[in-house]
């Protein structure tokens, strides 16, 4: 009874906090810690019995990784793009070896200096993409790179874990070598039921939401346990059973019943990270918090803007992405509490990460949340990271008539029918690899996203007869719609939506045609169908156009780059 009542206070004592946090628009994860830090001995003492409690926060952090699993699909992982596995990798070398550095030079001895340094390079998934999620950022060409990194961190994390975990037997060959054999009879046994078992057993548990759910947790929960009886860590077992559902047709459902049980139970992990806390020695880390925490608020983004400036991108895009790797992660504790469990670093170590945890959590989401106004301030400064002549951005030394803005899906069907008319056309996509492939090809093209303000400015409107975006985001097309008007309102618009009521929004502020991609193929198969009725020979010929059509589409795709960045 006395763990319920705690339970009760924990959560009533997180709640108010939650909101005082969200006034003050910081992460909720903020305020989790520092309803521990209340209710914990250093102030209150309410948790009389954490011990109980800690049962349900080891759930909580297991069900965080097996949703992050979830997310590791390798088909995902090919499709985010060269730019965010490069960025990705080059930010996490650099950030390593530049807080393992300063990590020797305040006299920690090289393993508790490791892992310092690797806590400091992964960001914070969880943060970054509420933030997205807020400002509607996900579909614009920075939420994009930045979403491509965080998949490469997360899989970077992954295998620090497994590699920390399977090493945790022991330092000697022996045991290394029985770690490696149990690993690869788990790894071969996970692949068997992935590819054997699970596609014949998850229609039969998907009929039912309710059993579709006890599933996951039974199988969460099982691949786990399996895990740590064989020695290695919970939490790389939670991630291998995510990464054997990944590729289920289901896992989106999966993870959207999770997130509710994530949700609960990563309260109270954080609230019992932030208990433990312990300040004895604080005063003696006050300098390593300081120099560690202005390194990930401002080093991290420099290293990131760097290497995307050296790719070709605007420092308006630089600027913004490395703002979104400005905190630790989730998986920096993670690491931590794990390396504390193993014997690796000692108390103090955790202390150092959490605080640092705290202060960057902070400090990026206010950032985050202003980064028009910073870059507005920051913005003469930021040429630096600009090249000077990008291949990427080479601006086009003629007046287009018609304006395409991207080229991915629907762009591909357009540039046909533009390559065939005699008026002057302009491509812009974001992805620099398309913007080479169709320079190579004579495509007259450049880099952009739709998204910037600034973009339409470098263009002569007035002389515009069509502006064509297949970008599916709303926001972006309502902007590019008025800019448009405001200077030129007899060019035609055709834009894209994703539903009627997204369309009818376009139709009432002036779009003169509207592409709603599924609604369209559904009206043309039924045209089809009315056309040739149930002529069985003369649909196939419709289909062999079809085919020809489909073909010709994926024999562009390998010549344009990563489309689906």
């Amino acid at each position: 009874m006395e763990t319920f009542i705690e339970l009760g206070i924990v959560f009533a004592a997180a709640t108010g906090m939650a909101w005082i946090m969200q006034r003050l628009k910081l992460p909720l994860l903020l305020g989790h810690i520092l309803t521990g830090l209340f209710v914990g001995p250093l102030v209150f003492g309410w948790l009389a019995h954490p011990d109980a409690i800690t049962v349900f926060s080891k759930l909580g952090i297991t069900t965080l990784l097996f949703i992050v699993g979830l997310s590791l699909n390798p088909i995902a992982l090919r499709d985010v793009g060269r730019v965010s596995v490069l960025a990705g990798l080059g930010q996490i070398i650099f950030t390593s070896a530049i807080g393992f550095l300063i990590a020797l030079g305040f006299g920690f001895s090289w393993i508790p200096a490791l892992y310092i340094a690797i806590a400091l390079t992964f960001s914070s998934t969880i943060i970054v993409l509420k933030i997205l999620q807020d400002k509607r950022d996900l579909g614009k060409l920075y939420g994009r790179i930045a979403i491509g990194i965080l998949l490469v961190q997360d899989l970077a994390a992954t295998v620090i874990l497994l590699f920390v975990s399977t090493t945790a037997a022991g330092g000697n060959l022996l045991a290394l070598a029985e770690a490696a054999i149990k690993l690869t009879a788990l790894v071969a046994a996970l692949w068997f039921s992935t590819t054997f078992v699970l596609p014949k057993l998850t229609p039969v548990f998907a009929k039912s939401q309710e059993f579709l759910l006890l599933f996951s947790v039974a199988w969460g929960m099982g691949i786990a346990s399996t895990f740590h009886l064989l020695g290695f860590s919970i939490e790389i077992g939670a991630l291998a059973a995510g990464v054997a559902l990944a590729a289920s047709p289901y896992h989106y459902e999966i993870s959207a019943k999770m997130k509710l049980l994530r949700d609960f139970f990563l309260v109270l992990f954080y609230v019992i990270l932030g208990a433990e806390l312990a300040f004895g020695n604080t005063g003696a880390l006050w300098l390593p918090i300081l120099v560690f925490s202005f390194f990930v608020l401002i080093g991290n983004p420099l290293i990131v803007m760097t290497i995307l400036g050296a790719m070709g991108y605007r420092r308006k895009t630089s600027f913004f992405v490395g703002l979104t790797v400005a905190q630790i992660s989730e998986f920096s504790l993670v690491l931590i509490l794990l390396a504390r469990s193993l014997g690796h670093v000692d108390s103090n170590v955790v202390t150092l990460v959490t605080v640092i945890g705290l202060v960057t959590f902070t400090g990026s989401s206010l950032v985050m949340n202003s980064s028009e106004w910073y870059f507005k301030r920051l913005k003469r400064g930021l040429s630096f990271f600009e090249r000077r002549n990008p291949i990427a951005e080479t601006r086009p030394s003629f007046k287009p008539e018609t304006l395409l803005f991207g080229f991915h899906r629907l762009g591909q069907d357009f540039l046909p029918l533009l390559e065939r008319g005699r008026k002057p056309f302009l491509v812009v996509d974001f992805d620099p690899s398309v913007i080479e492939s169709l320079h190579a090809r004579g495509v007259p093209a450049m880099y952009g996203d739709a998204a910037d303000n600034e973009l339409l400015d470098e263009f002569d409107l007035k002389s515009l007869t069509m502006l064509i975006s297949t970008v599916p985001d709303l926001e972006t097309n309502l902007s590019l719609l008025s800019k448009l008007r405001k200077r030129n309102r007899q060019a035609m618009f055709i834009s894209m939506a994703q539903s009627p009521d997204e369309a009818m929004i376009l139709y009432r502020a002036g779009a003169n045609y509207v592409v709603l991609p599924h609604y369209l193929g559904g009206n043309y198969a039924a045209l089809v169908l009315d056309k040739y009725g149930f002529d069985a020979s003369r649909l196939e010929r419709e289909k062999e156009k079809h085919l020809t059509h489909l073909e010709k589409r994926l024999n562009l795709a390998p010549k344009y780059g990563a489309l689906g960045l």
